[in-house]
């Protein structure tokens, strides 16, 4: 029998594609009244002292609801672009 493993993907390898274009600052002060160093901790996968970390399940939801509200703000943009 074949053991299958599934590797976990880090947050930071999963952001990659727009990490550059993101201000992680003003998602984390829109959207969780934090500062940038509470979400870079958390997309690091650290704690504020350097221990292991990242985002809880509660979070991760909350997160993923800021990406897919900033998503559609850009497409709403985009469409309304003359």
């Amino acid at each position: 029998m074949k053991t299958i493993t599934t590797e976990k993907v880090s947050t930071k390898e999963q952001l990659k594609d727009i990490a550059l274009d993101v201000t992680w600052a003003k998602i984390a002060q829109k959207y969780f009244g934090k500062s940038s160093s509470w979400i870079y901790n958390k997309i690091n996968g650290v704690d504020g002292n350097g221990g292991k970390g990242g985002f809880t399940e509660d979070e991760k939801q909350q997160f993923k609801g800021a990406l897919y509200d900033l998503a559609e703000r850009i497409r709403r943009t985009a469409d309304n672009f003359d």
